[in-house]
């Protein structure tokens, strides 16, 4: 069986892993403000946090700028559901828009005509690595008709003036915005580590700040960190230099530091991100690109234009005139011939909860038109040549089977 996307662990990983094993410190310490600063110099952010997960990161950063109930969160159909999820634990209410009829990421006009007084923040979601247009989104947040309308609540919403902008850049660590890295476009920038991320740490993910003044990122940081930690302002490493284990409760907070053993994984990846990771998954989706681009029912990903180049996360095929069911029977067969695949995603509206709250997938013909023929297939550093060539032999075969 080919698997789909596990993470790159060898003994170079084990070691680091080890060292702090063995270092007696293994909870959030150097290893973690290591990776802080590390991940800041990579994406030429401000300041960065991490945490253990995308999802604990991003709802910190909107409980940070005070979104609660009566407040909206523009998000896009077409994302995982924890996007949404975060700003439902907060009583707000997510503002959902379809995608681009020409890529998955999310339609600016739609956005556009989304955005009320009651908006206190956009999620915009880089799908499979790529990047949205972050300058469309920024500016027109920065603009004076949304700056008008802006009902701000608390000093931190005054100091910024219009909404937030909270990139979801789970799938885009690496990735290039007019020849930058992805992480400093927006107000906040949140990656994901998980296991089946590009970069891992098993479990984990960060938030990069690049507040524009007055906002102070150094005090936002500091803010969050003690968020993170039930709301006490020294951490247990800090709390282990002489004479300091006196600290303080400021705030009812949270549980969702990072481990140094989870951060040790990541230096590891982060050493080799870009000389071996991100060239090697490019290198399979040339492959892909290349192998499926003879056939007419072949409708190709996005991964570089004028202005952005993808991360190469995902290589997401999607067949030309199909529907859902055919998709369906299509991954099944794969997976019968021994190949994982997989979809990526079903668009909110598509989700129980989401219909439930009176979403229909009608209002979203673009999210479902790409989800309907979509299909994610393997990219991960350790899939061989041979591998490759039976996925796309496999592939082929299967959408022809049911062509």
């Amino acid at each position: 069986m080919i698997p789909f996307s596990p993470p790159r662990i060898d003994e170079k990983t084990i070691a680091a892993v080890t060292e702090v094993l063995r270092s007696g410190w293994i909870t959030t310490g150097p290893k973690t403000r290591e990776l802080e600063k590390k991940i800041s110099d990579y994406t030429s952010s401000k300041k960065t946090l991490c945490l253990n997960s995308w999802t604990n990161a991003a709802e910190l950063a909107l409980r940070w700028f005070g979104i609660g109930p009566g407040d909206e969160v523009i998000v896009p159909a077409y994302t995982y559901a924890a996007t949404a999820n975060i700003v439902v634990h907060l009583g707000a209410t997510p503002v959902i828009v379809d995608s681009s009829a020409n890529d998955f990421n999310i339609d600016i006009e739609q956005l556009r005509q989304k955005i009320s007084s009651r908006t206190k923040a956009i999620i915009p979601v880089d799908i499979g690595g790529l990047p949205v247009d972050y300058d469309a989104v920024m500016n027109l947040l920065k603009s004076e008709p949304v700056r008008k309308i802006f009902q701000p609540s608390g000093e931190v919403q005054s100091q910024l003036g219009r909404p937030l902008v909270l990139s979801d850049a789970a799938h885009s660590f690496g990735a290039k915005y007019k020849n930058a890295k992805a992480g400093n476009q927006t107000d906040i920038s949140g990656f994901s580590f998980h296991a089946v991320k590009n970069l891992t740490t098993a479990e984990g993910g960060a938030l990069c700040l690049n507040l524009p003044q007055p906002v102070d990122n150094d005090a936002v940081w500091q803010s969050l960190n003690i968020s993170a930690l039930h709301g006490q302002t020294k951490d247990a490493f800090a709390k282990t230099q002489a004479g300091q284990w006196r600290y303080d409760i400021v705030e009812a907070g949270f549980k969702c530091n990072l481990t140094d053993i989870h951060a040790a994984i990541g230096l590891v990846e982060l050493e080799r991100y870009d000389e071996e990771t991100l060239p090697r998954r490019k290198n399979i989706c040339d492959v892909y690109m290349k192998a499926f681009s003879n056939f007419d029912w072949f409708i190709a990903p996005t991964f570089k234009d004028e202005i952005r180049e993808s991360s190469y996360h995902l290589f997401m095929l999607r067949v030309r005139d199909i529907d859902e069911q055919k998709r369906d029977d299509i991954i099944q067969t794969i997976s019968q011939k021994g190949v994982s695949v997989n979809v990526h995603f079903q668009p909110l509206p598509l989700l129980s909860y989401y219909k439930n709250l009176g979403f229909d997938i009608a209002d979203f013909p673009n999210a479902y038109g790409h989800y309907s023929c979509e299909i994610s297939l393997p990219v991960y550093f350790d899939l061989n040549d041979e591998q490759m060539k039976v996925v796309i032999d496999v592939v082929t075969d299967s959408i022809q089977k049911h062509s």
